[in-house]
Order: structure tokens, then sequence, then C-alpha cells
């Protein structure tokens, strides 16, 4: 596995944690009550935090557990990394209609915020599985 797939592999795996951490931490927050009342911003901003802290530690754990050859990207890998990239683009492109209709439709702020995480996440999600996809099969 090379030193780019590692990092991509990492940064899934936080990626789906920390937001399915995010939720879990918001619906226990809510109750019985309406989810849109739950103070979401702290939260929101812990998981972005600590999926950047996470990201970085856990590829440098990774690469000391297992070291790569080398740790430069040859042409394979910006080819995989710029289509994964551009797949992903369009997710990120289409998924924020979602943000903005709930906008447009006068949404409370919770669920505008909510819906763009959301669609961050998903972007973040599908292109690194998009990037494994490509080291694997091949394009």
């Amino acid at each position: 596995m090379s030193y780019e797939e590692k990092g991509i592999v990492v940064y899934l795996v936080v990626s789906v944690l920390t937001y399915l951490g995010y939720v879990v931490v918001v619906l226990g927050r809510a109750g019985d009550g309406p989810v849109a009342e739950v103070p979401y911003v702290s939260p929101m901003l812990w998981a972005v935090g600590i999926a950047v802290a996470l990201a970085v530690v856990g590829r440098v754990v990774l690469e000391m557990a297992k070291p790569s050859e080398s740790h430069k990207a040859d042409a394979r890998d910006r080819d995989i990394n710029r289509f994964g990239e551009h797949v992903a683009g369009v997710v990120l492109g289409v998924g924020m209609v979602l943000p903005f209709a709930l906008t447009m439709a006068g949404a409370p702020h919770f669920w505008i915020a909510n819906a763009i995480f959301l669609v961050f996440n998903a972007w973040a999600v599908f292109g690194a599985a998009v990037k494994l996809v490509a080291y694997r099969r091949g394009f």
C-alpha cells in the first residue's frame, strides 16, 4: 500500500467516525425535545477539529506501524487523486442543492448547517472511496 493510499484510508475512516460521533452527540442532546433546538455549533466545531487531529495522528501512526518505501507521489497517485477529486466535486456540487433549497425555504439555521456538514462529509467519504477503488481496481 502506497503512502498516498494509506492517507486516503485514514481520511475515510476519520471522516466517517467523526461525523457519526457528531450525529450521536446531537441526537443524544435532543432527548425527547425537538432536534432543531439542540445547540449544535460546539459539537460541530469539535467534530471538525477532532477530525483534523485524528487524520494527522492516524497517518503518522499508520506510517510508523507500516512504513512506506517512498513518500513521493508518482504519476499514478496524481492521476487517482485528480480523478477522485473530480468525481467527488460533482457530489459536492449536486449535494449543495440541499442546503441551498433549505435556505430558500427559510429553514432554521440548524437544518441548513447540518445539511452543509452532511454534504461536506459525503464529499470526503465519496472522494476517498472513489480513490480507493481506483487504487484497487484501476480506472
